[in-house]
């Protein structure tokens, strides 16, 4: 799965630690979550979009293959 993370919190000139504060996960887990280590759960994924006020599927884009 790639994500769109590390971009969208670089357009919102967000830091991963203010990102994880709003998405009440630890900066750890942004951080695996940029580097696609983690795939995050839909409540995380969910907070993330409302931050971000983009579509889910804009945020996380799945691989044929994945799904």
């Amino acid at each position: 799965m790639k994500t769109r993370i590390r971009e969208l919190r670089a357009r919102d000139r967000l830091n991963q630690t203010e990102l994880a504060r709003l998405a009440k996960i630890s900066r750890q887990t942004v951080s695996l979550i940029e580097r696609e280590e983690y795939i995050p759960s839909l409540l995380i994924a969910k907070r993330m979009a409302k931050i971000f006020d983009e579509p889910i599927e804009s945020i996380f884009i799945f691989d044929e293959e994945e799904i």
